[in-house]
């Protein structure tokens, strides 16, 4: 079934009048209060800071950076690797290289170093860490072999992947020397060649991945710290969509707002500077059902959040991520990281 898009009532009413329904004096600003005064007497909420440009990321290569941006990543949480170091990329990238073309050929004996369609590149991502202290993040590419000459012969990406660790401190501090924490894993590509590079990696290091789906809690929180980023210039609409379920089929709900509407809603809920704390992503999240259902009497906390989209990245609830902004791009994996991180512990 398509999505449903309540698009019947004009933005002039419905996203202008949301800044307006919300900061003025009404009943729902009254109910606002009250539970603000019900979640003060409960223990401190969890809290998170608002994603900032790293320091860190300046060093990163901007065409790695632009690399990054603007494609569907895959997650996975990644546990340890045993006795992986940054000085044999090189032997790495032949010894995957052998590897892919001996599962693609299963049967038939293929030596290392043997002139293959395809190519494995390992690289350093310089300065994609949150933390001096965190690992260095590192991409895997394949590239298919053009038949140019030999000047011209990088071909078209086809699979790639990155590992990362960013602001890792609480899994650091819990493994020995001999292991690599790079807990967070995001894929591009035939997922056929996900599973044939994981296992690689699993055989090779000794480690397990594991698919990172996020839950509609977490979603609630990207929407508010992404809200809640300074933007230069907004480059996508803010939008959240729901999940119905309805027989025969699931019903979609799709929930457009400006993100100027969206940044207005957020700062009259947002209390503690530079900071977002469970009570706010509560009170945004509320403000944005009670919005809906006053235009077209609809609960929205009887469905299941599934995806949110903001200027600065997209998330799906089975796993997928989108890095539009690279200024918050080292926020936004840092708290991927943490999800990750929980996984893997």
């Amino acid at each position: 079934m398509d999505p449903y898009t309540p698009e019947s009532t004009p933005r002039q009413s419905a996203t202008s009048g949301l800044k307006d329904y919300f900061l003025g004096a009404t009943p729902l600003q009254k109910r606002l209060e009250s539970v603000r005064k019900q979640i003060s007497t409960l223990p401190t909420p969890p809290r998170r800071k608002i994603p900032q440009c790293s320091q860190l990321q300046e060093d990163v290569d901007p065409q790695k950076v632009a690399f990054l941006l603007h494609k569907q990543w895959t997650l996975y949480s990644l546990t340890p690797l045993y006795k992986f170091s940054y000085t044999n990329l090189k032997e790495y990238s032949r010894l995957l290289s052998a590897f892919i073309a001996a599962e693609k050929q299963k049967g038939l004996a293929v030596e290392v170093g043997e002139d293959f369609n395809i190519k494995v590149i390992f690289s350093t991502l310089v300065g994609m860490k949150g933390t001096q202290r965190d690992p260095e993040a590192f991409l895997v590419q394949i590239l298919s072999k053009s038949q140019l000459p030999a000047q011209n012969r990088e071909g078209k990406v086809l699979w790639t992947g990155w590992f990362c660790c960013i602001f890792g401190d609480s899994l650091l501090e819990t493994v020995s020397e001999d292991f690599t924490c790079l807990p967070l894993f995001l894929a591009n590509g035939a997922e056929s060649n996900t599973a044939i590079i994981g296992t690689w990696f699993q055989k090779t290091f000794d480690c397990c991945f594991s698919p990172l789906a996020i839950s509609a809690f977490n979603l609630s929180w990207m929407a508010a710290m992404w809200t809640a980023c300074k933007m230069d210039h907004y480059l996508a609409t803010t939008e959240f969509f729901w999940s119905v379920p309805c027989s025969p089929q699931s019903l979609d709900i799709s929930y457009a707002i400006h993100p100027e509407d969206a940044k207005a809603l957020w700062d009259s809920v947002h209390k503690t500077p530079g900071e977002v704390t469970q009570e706010e992503v509560d009170l945004f999240m509320d403000c944005l059902y009670s919005h809906f259902h006053r235009h077209f009497k609809i609960h929205l906390s009887a469905t299941r959040l599934v995806r949110v989209s903001t200027s600065v990245a997209s998330a799906h609830t089975d796993g997928k991520i989108k890095i539009l902004c690279h200024k918050y791009l080292i926020g936004v994996l840092a708290y991927l990281t943490e999800l990750a991180i929980f996984q893997v512990e």
